[in-house]
Parts: structure tokens; sequence; C-alpha cells
């Protein structure tokens, strides 16, 4: 059975710069899997290249056995592709069920939309209780809630998560991640890239490390947390 997501050979980057170079990766359902390497070694450039935000020079993306190579952001959307980028990933003036709306724009009818976010507001009660909140009012980790919610309200298959945790502190991380888990248990793929390495592991069945822009390790997380060597080599740990 093919993979839910599976990037095979990557070579992408900017302009005519490789910055990723010959990178598989796959995700299953029900699945967190992690990207994680120092600043610098294309993490964040092999989600962007997936979507068209980076030069795919080289490589072939599937989706649920599909070749969706080069597929517009918006169809790759519509098919069951979510994006939370780092930045800029809510609109600041618009209220929290206004952002949920903007996620929403091609579930058919109001009741679809209804539904969508009564699901929402199961899996994350703390934007229910501020819904009248302008998003630029929220904290950051309920801004990084409602970025989440509203890459969910298409109802994904696969869930891409650029630094989730960046600028947060301890309680908030914790908060994102035990939110992450119960989505995945929903039964969606998600890929995390995150700079903190312990907790991407912690949470991730599998991870890639990437260092300058090669794939210099992947299996399971536990063991690449627990060799002593990668650990300081390739982590920083």
């Amino acid at each position: 059975m093919p993979s839910t997501l599976y990037m095979k050979n990557i070579i992408a980057g900017y302009g005519d710069v490789a910055i990723v170079r010959n990178v598989s990766i796959a995700v299953d359902k029900g699945e967190i899997v992690a990207i994680v390497g120092p600043n610098g070694s294309g993490k964040s450039t092999l989600l962007k290249c997936l979507l068209g935000f980076a030069r795919l020079f080289q490589g072939q993306v599937f989706y649920q056995g599909r070749d969706v190579t080069g597929m517009a952001s918006y169809r790759l959307i519509n098919q069951g592709i979510g994006y939370v980028p780092q930045i800029n990933n809510v609109f600041p003036n618009l209220t929290i069920p206004e952002n949920l709306d903007m996620g929403a724009y091609h579930r058919k009818g109001k009741n679809s939309i209804k539904t969508g976010m009564k699901e929402i507001y199961e899996m994350f009660p703390e934007l229910e209780e501020r819904k009248n909140s302008l998003a630029g009012n929220l904290s950051g980790g309920e801004r990084q809630m409602l970025a989440i919610a509203r890459a969910m309200m298409p109802q994904p298959q696969v869930l891409l998560l650029d630094e989730p945790l960046a600028s947060l502190s301890p309680k908030p991380s914790s908060v994102i991640l035990s939110k992450l888990t119960k989505i995945k248990e929903s039964g969606m793929a998600i890929i995390i890239v995150e700079q903190n390495v312990k907790k991407a592991l912690s949470i991730s069945k599998r991870g890639y490390v990437l260092v300058e822009g090669i794939c210099a390790m992947e299996g399971d997380s536990e063991l690449l947390f627990s060799q002593e060597g990668s650990r300081q080599q390739y982590l920083g740990l």
C-alpha cells in the first residue's frame, strides 16, 4: 500500500541554487514524521517545494499513490494537503471564526462549514473561548492553534507544519504537541519541520535528519534520539 505522501529524490531550492539534494521522505496515515536538523539544512525548503513556494529542480511527489509533482498549491489543498507556514499564518485583523471561514472555502454549504467549526472547537476549546477576539490579539500559542485549525478546515489527509513551536515558551509548546498527537490519532498523516529536536522526536514515530541539504540519518525517532553520536554530531544534543 503506498504511503499517504511520498517525496522521492527531491532536489529543490531558490533561483538556480539547490538547497535540498536527493532527499526522499514518506508519511503514512495516522503517523507523525519529524524533519529535523541545523538551521539552513533545507528542512523548510523541502516542504515549500511541494507547494510551489520553492523551486523543484528534480524529483517526484506522490499523494495517495498519484503523481502530483508540480501541481498548483490550491489544487493540492483541495486534494487534501494542509500547510501551516512558520510566519504570516493567520489573518490578524479577522476574528477566529473569520479566520476559520478563510480555510473553509471549498466546503459546500453552510451546514458543512458549521460542522467543521464544531469539530474544530471540540479539538481546540481554547479557540471557542476566545472566538470573538481578533487573531492579532491572541497569544503566540493561541495563534498557532488557530493556524493549525484553519489548515484543518478543508479536511486534509496530510498536514504539513513548518516550525510550529518557533518562539513559543515551554507550556504552549506542550499544548501544541498534545493537539498534534490527538490530530494524528484521528488518522491524519503529519509532517513536522522543527528546530526543537527533542520535542519533535518525542511525538513522532520516525524522523529524518537533514544536514547541509542531504538526509544524513533517518529512522525510528526513539532510536535517533538514543544514539549519542548522532545526537552530538547532527542534532546538537
